[in-house]
């Protein structure tokens, strides 16, 4: 059996009484303690967050209650904190969001140290994106407009300091100890751009198979150990590798005190789109340390072999629990987008 076949197991199966329904009652409670049933608690959400004290008070409540799932016809998303104390991740989905032309956004952000840099980054990068592709950029353009707003956004968090957020708490003096990475997917009718920084990661399904849109920035990836040497940089192995033995990144936006040998700089792929193309996954590592890119497109098909309407939704709610039962220790954040054509629906 197929981990999509257990993940996405039907309710058809037969009633149990008895002796046997009180012994599969508490295998199951013991499932949900193994994998920290408190880090499983789910709040419905009919839109994400725009930003302003209304999206500030959104995610205190986001973080109190543990998680969320967001659904809607073309996409959703899932986010939990898993068995960490407190939420770094944060999610953007804003569709049309550089008007006249059809193009949506969506992206994870990563943050480590404090929140307030993944925040930040939740709340502008749409806008700072929709300014560069003002003009209409074609493809050889889509590199120059995606690194432009990295760098302005980086510019951003690092000019401000301590961040805004509700939920920042580092101290002052340690603002540019914080980050994140930022994977981030601009979809429209005939491509999708994706513009990564750091181990975030985004894959598409295409024809039952994964095609990694993203390249994860770790230290010891030898391009980016040769650039992190170049700078002046160190990679420190302390329980995997480290640049200067702190971060286990390679890029991030923010890290003031780790520059020129962390970089904001995004790596930016643009893929056709084809009849084929099923879906799109982004994720936090907390999904992608234990969960594989087959696995994740398994699950995500079975899911959409079901045929319900927030299939996307069920699937990312399906992939952070595999995570979190895979013994996932980090915050996991999944976004899915439906990727089919039109006529294919």
């Amino acid at each position: 059996m197929s981990m999509a076949q257990v993940c996405c197991d039907s309710a058809t199966s037969a009633v149990v009484v008895g002796a046997e329904a009180e012994a599969r009652a508490r295998a199951r409670a013991g499932r949900r303690r193994r994998a920290g049933d408190s880090a499983v608690r789910w709040k419905i959400a009919a839109k994400a967050p725009e930003g302003g004290e209304e999206a500030a008070e959104a995610t205190r409540k986001r973080r109190a209650a543990g998680g969320e799932v967001v659904a809607a016809k073309r996409h959703g998303f899932a986010s939990v904190t898993g068995r960490r104390r407190e939420m770094e991740d944060a999610v953007s989905v804003r569709q049309a969001f550089a008007a006249p032309a059809p193009r949506d956004f969506y992206a994870v952000f990563d943050g480590h140290g404090c929140s307030h840099v993944a925040d930040a980054c939740r709340d502008r990068m749409h806008e700072l994106v929709a300014e560069e592709l003002a003009g209409g950029p074609d493809p050889e353009s889509w590199s120059g407009a995606m690194e432009r707003s990295f760098a302005r956004m980086d510019a951003e968090v690092t000019a401000s300091g301590r961040g805004d957020s509700a939920s920042c708490r580092c101290e002052s003096h340690k603002c540019d100890h914080v980050g994140s990475t930022a994977v981030v997917a601009i979809v429209d009718d005939q491509r999708v751009v994706v513009a990564n920084c750091g181990d975030s990661r985004a894959v598409l399904c295409r024809d039952g198979k994964p095609v990694p849109l993203s390249s994860d920035h770790k230290p010891d990836r030898p391009d980016e150990l040769e650039r992190i040497e170049a700078a002046g940089g160190r990679v420190i192995f302390w329980e995997g590798a480290r640049v200067l033995g702190v971060l286990a990144m390679s890029r991030a936006i923010g890290d003031g005190y780790l520059k020129p040998y962390v970089t904001a700089i995004p790596e930016v792929t643009v893929t056709e789109r084809e009849d084929g193309d099923e879906c799109l996954i982004l994720a936090s590592d907390g999904l992608w340390d234990v969960v594989t890119n087959e696995t994740a497109c398994e699950v995500a098909r079975a899911c959409l072999r079901r045929g319900r309407e927030r299939w996307c939704a069920e699937a990312a709610a399906m992939l952070t629990k595999l995570a979190l039962t895979k013994s996932s220790t980090d915050n996991i954040s999944v976004v899915v987008v439906d990727l089919r054509r039109r006529n294919q629906l």
